[in-house]
């Protein structure tokens, strides 16, 4: 074979591998979502005799328009969250409350060997925190524990972006107003997390002397954790600003987008101290 024949065949060799990595990259995430409740139902994962829930129907009709993934709807976590199932997805996305019926085989599975993996990833919503809660793996995958929500589903409040430029939080500015519940937490570890956004306690008609994160992310092994509590109410799953923040937290998790996930608990320090300022200048007034 001649140098110049050589040439242009690891030359074609190369662009064929390029295009077919191309594509491969291209092609959608599978992803496998649950939204079994075994503790309190939230209306947003109630199929009220309906094939989907609202935030089964948001992110399916999310990876369609996207093209970013598809999604496998599940609320037989017994079945499905198994470790042979487990094998077909990179992604688990859970909204999720009290303990699940999982084989302790398959969720031993999940937190040592699925999860650390390259390319894998969770996503957390709302309640997925409210569920485990006696299950140490659980919360410190997660990153922490329901412990009420003084802010209600009624409540209008003000959130503070920490980190403007991860791709979660880029679609939300510096701060934003939402009407949705939002969780306090036992079991945080400010060490183990990034905190992406916080409420801002000066502006919040409700006070409390501490910190309360809203989203976060973490590394788990070479996997990715991707947490937001916003997904109370059923109007959030239709809210162009929730949809945008979940697309940039899913694009950080699978890898398209990069996105610092270094634990900040300076952070957490000030927001607790600025919290405490905020709800004593409050109640002295």
């Amino acid at each position: 074979m001649s140098i110049r024949l050589l040439t242009r065949w690891l030359t074609a060799g190369v662009l064929l591998a390029t295009i077919s990595a191309v594509s491969h990259a291209s092609e959608p995430v599978k992803v496998l979502m649950l939204t079994q409740s075994k503790g309190f139902t939230h209306g947003s994962v109630n199929r009220k005799d309906q094939p989907l829930c609202v935030a089964e129907v948001a992110m399916t009709q999310l990876g369609q328009k996207t093209g970013l993934f598809n999604v496998t709807c599940t609320q037989n976590a017994e079945a499905d969250f198994t470790k042979e199932n487990l094998q077909k997805y990179q992604v688990v996305m859970f909204y999720t409350t009290g303990d699940l019926p999982i084989a302790e085989a398959d969720r031993e599975y999940f937190f040592k060997e699925w999860l650390p993996s390259k390319g894998h990833g969770f996503i957390g919503f709302h309640s997925a925190t409210d569920t485990y809660h006696n299950d140490q793996r659980y919360w410190d995958m997660i990153g922490g524990t329901f412990n009420g929500h003084p802010w209600g589903s009624g409540e209008t409040v003000t959130i503070s972006v920490n980190d403007t430029s991860h791709p979660a939080m880029k679609p939300l500015g510096a701060e934003f107003q939402i009407k949705d519940e939002i969780y306090q937490y036992k079991n945080w570890q400010p060490e183990k997390v990034h905190v992406l956004m916080s409420l801002n306690m000066e502006k919040c008609k409700t006070k409390r002397p501490y910190m309360v994160p809203v989203s976060w992310v973490k590394n788990y092994g070479e996997g990715k954790v991707f947490v937001t509590n916003l997904g109370h109410n059923e109007g959030t799953w239709t809210n162009p600003m929730f949809l945008d923040h979940v697309t940039g937290g899913f694009q950080w998790v699978v890898g398209l987008e990069p996105g610092v996930a270094t634990p900040n608990p300076e952070l957490s320090a000030q927001l607790e101290a600025k919290a405490k300022t905020d709800t004593e200048a409050a109640e002295a007034k």
